[in-house]
């Protein structure tokens, strides 16, 4: 028998992308190595490669995760950007979002560029719009890049019922707002990053406002509240109350999340969010401060507790 840890990234990346879930994807992935430790004898290599029978297991785990959820989301799919000043609102259930993910657990480092677009929130959140079976057949089709016969293998289906499943589960993506462009993970970017921190840091609105782009977005998972538009982010960011966060959090850098950066937000009594970024053109696209997002930190390999040396990193 094979061993099963060297498949874990590239079954969680899967699992990730099916079910949204970061925790929930690395239970599959553990339910799967379980199945197919009691099922060993099960395996024939006349059939086909022992990760084609693991993959065929964690689709099967996944669909059993999926049976009678809700779709998780982010919040552009639940409600339409709100005017500066408008309350927060209720949060919803943590089981309504799609959460952040660490890269490291979902991408393997040999095709980190070819898949980072695979994994930004934005494409996992429309996955969540098909059904699940059609989620199975486009990620092992378009992101894998199986072949329909290897799918209809996996699925015990036929040929031409994949690419029928294919075709409609692209004609629904088709109707999703497109994920936007990876950007390189360049010294450009990181300076904009650096020069983004600094400005939140020091509560230089003029500075912050100006590397934002035009329609950048802010949104606070798990509030349905959320802006579009440099100028709705900085009227809100001048806003009373605005500056003690500022001033009272520190924002540490915490690797790469959905193939973006991502910070850990701490406050003076210890987690306060998750901080996910989108770029393009130089610019912040995008701010997800996941108020949700503590629960996840040691995910992300974070303390609980703001230690010395995380706050000299959120220095730098």
């Amino acid at each position: 028998m094979e061993d099963f840890e060297q498949y874990r990234v590239a079954l969680t990346g899967y699992c990730y992308r099916m079910l949204g879930a970061a925790f929930e994807a690395e239970d599959a992935v553990q339910e799967t190595f379980v199945r197919a430790w009691r099922k060993a004898d099960a395996f024939d290599a006349r059939r086909g490669p022992f990760s084609t029978w693991l993959y065929a297991i964690a689709t099967n785990v996944c669909l059993d995760f999926l049976r009678g959820k809700q779709r998780r989301a982010v919040v552009m799919d639940l409600a339409s950007p709100v005017a500066p000043g408008t309350p927060l609102g209720v949060p919803l259930a943590d089981e309504a979002w799609v959460q952040p993910m660490p890269d490291e657990r979902i991408l393997d480092p040999a095709n980190v560029l070819v898949r980072r677009e695979s994994v930004q929130l934005a494409f996992v959140a429309a996955l969540q719009h098909l059904p699940p079976k059609q989620r199975a057949v486009l990620i092992l089709r378009d992101v894998l890049a199986w072949h329909a016969d290897e799918v209809a293998a996996l699925l015990e289906s036929t040929v031409p019922s994949v690419n029928s499943a294919l075709q409609r589960a692209r004609a629904t993506l088709a109707t999703r707002p497109a994920a936007g462009p990876v950007t390189a993970l360049d010294e450009t970017h990181q300076d904009l990053m650096r020069r983004y921190v600094r400005a939140f840091r020091e509560y230089d609105i003029e500075t912050l406002v100006s590397l934002l782009h035009e329609d950048a977005t802010m949104t606070m998972p798990p509030f349905l509240w959320w802006l579009r538009g440099r100028s709705a982010i900085h009227q809100t960011l001048l806003a009373a109350g605005a500056e003690v966060s500022c001033r009272t959090t520190v924002l540490v850098p915490a690797g790469l999340a959905n193939g973006a950066p991502v910070y850990a937000q701490y406050g003076p009594d210890g987690p306060f969010a998750l901080v996910t970024f989108t770029t393009a053109g130089g610019l912040v696209t995008g701010e997800t401060v996941h108020l949700n997002g503590t629960g996840l930190f040691p995910l992300f390999g974070l303390p609980l507790k703001l230690t010395d040396e995380l706050r000299e990193a959120a220095s730098y």
